[in-house]
Formats: structure tokens, sequence, C-alpha cells
């Protein structure tokens, strides 16, 4: 728009010159020339706009805003017309307590009231797009500032008003999905209102007080020890049945003993023990008279 203007100024000037002294009105010439070319050339590049692949175009003629809008490349319009260009990609909004890892640096976390009365800090992640055919709605409605206008307060709002339903240690173990599932559910049709797809809504972290959280330890503690405890009785038990069963065998192996043993069987086991001593080069036997006990007496002094 510019060199359109620039153009146009300098073609007028060259016009004026037309009746000026000699000297001046060599001017005419080159300055309706320039004013000619500066036009042209000014219609050219506002008349083609270039939009990068991850955006979409919307055209605003005279403060209106039109409905159709501009696709990734070379696009040609009305030179008149100027064009805001949206991302359209996906895009994150953050909000934590940790410091400079939001998108606002401090303290951006959510804090929240559960049914049981206790204030529950939680850290979000928002994961978005804006609907290209709902852009100049968007820009119409709300502006290029959404995220400040939308996604922000509306999403800090419902989590606010769903966390009343969930006490705080249920929201932070076992209601946890169910929790991002409902507030999922409730923020995606304020955003598809108003031209924004929601895709994903992630649940970063819960902080509990400290109070609730010093319970919970002593909780998990408590379980812990209770399940140790558990295991030391059923080894304790599993220790005396092995006990048990070992002097039941012994028993059993006594009685079968004490049952199949004879005299002639203590006599032939006698008789085996005295040839693997016979075998020995350390010792030699006296065999006493039939009913005694054999005598073994060592040589080597």
């Amino acid at each position: 728009m510019f060199l359109i203007i620039l153009g146009v100024l300098l073609f007028l000037i060259g016009s004026s010159l037309v009746k000026a002294d000699f000297k001046i009105a060599r001017l005419v010439k080159p300055l309706r020339i320039a004013g000619i070319v500066f036009t042209v050339l000014g219609l050219f590049t506002s008349s083609v706009r270039q939009v990068d692949a991850g955006y979409v175009g919307v055209k605003t003629l005279f403060g209106k805003v039109q409905t159709e809008t501009l696709n990734s490349g070379l696009n040609f319009i009305n030179p008149m017309m100027d064009v805001t260009v949206i991302d359209i990609r996906t895009l994150n909004y953050t909000m934590s307590g940790v410091h400079d890892e939001g998108t606002k640096s401090g303290d951006d976390a959510i804090k929240v009231l559960t049914a049981d009365g206790l204030e529950v800090t939680i850290d979000l992640s928002v994961l978005y797009r804006v609907n290209p055919t709902e852009a100049p709605k968007l820009i119409t409605d709300i502006g290029i500032n959404f995220e400040e206008k939308i996604v922000r307060p509306i999403t800090r709002t419902r989590i606010r008003d769903n966390s009343v339903y969930y006490d705080a240690i249920s929201l932070y173990s076992t209601k946890r999905d169910e929790f991002q599932s409902r507030i999922f559910k409730t923020i995606e049709v304020d955003f598809k209102q108003r031209g924004l797809i929601l895709e994903n809504l992630l649940v970063r972290n819960i902080t509990l007080p400290a109070s609730v959280k010093t319970t919970i330890e002593q909780k998990i503690n408590a379980e812990q020890e209770a399940q140790k405890m558990q295991f030391v009785l059923q080894k304790e038990k599993q220790e005396a049945e092995r006990k048990r069963v070992e002097a039941q065998g012994i028993a059993d192996y006594q009685r079968i003993i004490n049952e199949s043993l004879s005299d002639k069987q203590l006599q032939y086991e006698q008789i085996q023990a005295m040839k693997e001593l016979a075998k020995s080069a350390n010792a030699k036997i006296i065999i006493m008279p039939s009913k005694g006990t054999p005598i073994i007496l060592d040589t080597k002094q």
C-alpha cells in the first residue's frame, strides 16, 4: 500500500509541474514514470500475499472481516485488503507453579477447592488449535489475543467448577483420570463454540496440602509395614511346615527301621562292617567267641 501511495504522489507532483519553468518542467516526465512504476509495483505486491504452511489468512476490507480465508501458498487478493495471519497448528498453553515452566512466568498454577474443603494446586497443559473455517469468526468476536481471553479463563474456571465433585485424596489418586476426562468434555464444548478445537488436556501435577500429604505418606508406610509383616508370617509358617515335614520324615524313617530290623539283620550288617574293616591295612581283626563282640586291634604303634 505504501508503494501505491508513493507512486500516486509522484505522478500528481509530476503533473503539477507541467506549467512550471523549463528547468523544473524537465522533471515532469521522470516523476510521472516513477509514479507509474511505483503504483504498478505497489499494486502487484499488495495483490499477492504468501501464507506459510500451518497458517491461515483472514481478510479485512475497511474494517469488515471477510468470511473466506486464505490457505497456505500464494494468494491474489484485493490490494486494499488487510490480511491477518492465524496459526492453525497445535498450540500449547501451560499453567504451572514452577517458575518459567508455564506460558506465564512465575507461579501460574490453578488453586482449587475440593469436596472436603481442602485447597489443591493443579498444574495443567492445554493442547488446542484454531479451526481454520472458524478463523474469521474468531477474529471478529475475540481478536488475535484469544489465549488470554478464551483459553486461560475458560480452562481455569472449568477446573474449579469440576474439582468440587472430588475429595482431595481421590483427586490425587484414584479419580485423577476421571477428573481429567470430565474437565476435557466441558472445556471442549466451550472451545468449539468459539472456533477452537481442544486436542488434549494434561493434568501434569496435583499438589496436596502438607497435612494431607503427611497423612497419605503415613498410610502408605503403614500399608507397607502390614505387607512386610504378612510376608514374615507367611515365611514363618512355611518354615514351620518344613520342620514339621522333616520331623515327620525322621519319625517315619525310625519307625520303618525299628520294624524291619531283626537280630539276623543286625548280624548281617555287622559282618558287612567287619569286611570293610578287614580291607584296611592299619588294623587287625580278632574274632572272639561266637556270642562276643569282635575286637579291632591296631598293630601299628
